[in-house]
């Protein structure tokens, strides 16, 4: 099975998680921002970008892996085990309570239309409950954060 590299972001604010569902696509369950890691990009500079392209945001006051997990992503329909690589996130500043942002990749033509997502926050234990795919699966490891607000 092929192996893909993910980084997760836990962007958190104080006790909440940053969470966001698809739009179009309600299907797809309640997530925290992620994706895969490009050929020559570390993963935490592709965790920092997945979090500014899917949710605009760039401003956190470090980053610090919290862990790998691997998941057999033939229970999402891929032939695929992933290496995700979680990392926390605590923003900077006083972010808004909930948004709606616009993600398109690079690869996609002007014509594409782009991805909405729509991010509000939930406090851990109810994000923990609620996420989709493991997302939630290294939320435990949050309380332990020193650099928490």
């Amino acid at each position: 099975m092929r192996v893909v590299d993910k980084a997760f972001a836990y962007v958190t604010d104080g006790p909440r998680l940053l969470v966001f569902r698809h739009r179009d696509f309600p299907d797809a369950g309640l997530q925290v921002p992620a994706g895969t890691v490009q050929p020559g990009e570390t993963p935490v500079d592709a965790v920092l970008r997945e979090v500014r392209e899917e949710a605009g945001l760039e401003a956190f006051l470090g980053a610090r892996a919290l862990g790998v997990v691997e998941f057999d992503a033939r229970t999402i329909g891929k032939t695929e085990l992933h290496r995700r690589q979680f990392f926390h996130l605590p923003i900077a500043g006083k972010p808004a309570d909930s948004w709606r942002h616009y993600e398109r990749h690079a690869t996609e033509s002007e014509s594409a239309e782009a991805l909405a997502f729509d991010f509000y926050w939930l406090p851990f234990v109810e994000a923990q409950a609620l996420l989709c795919g493991d997302h939630g699966c290294l939320i435990d490891t949050l309380k332990s954060c020193p650099d928490r607000s």
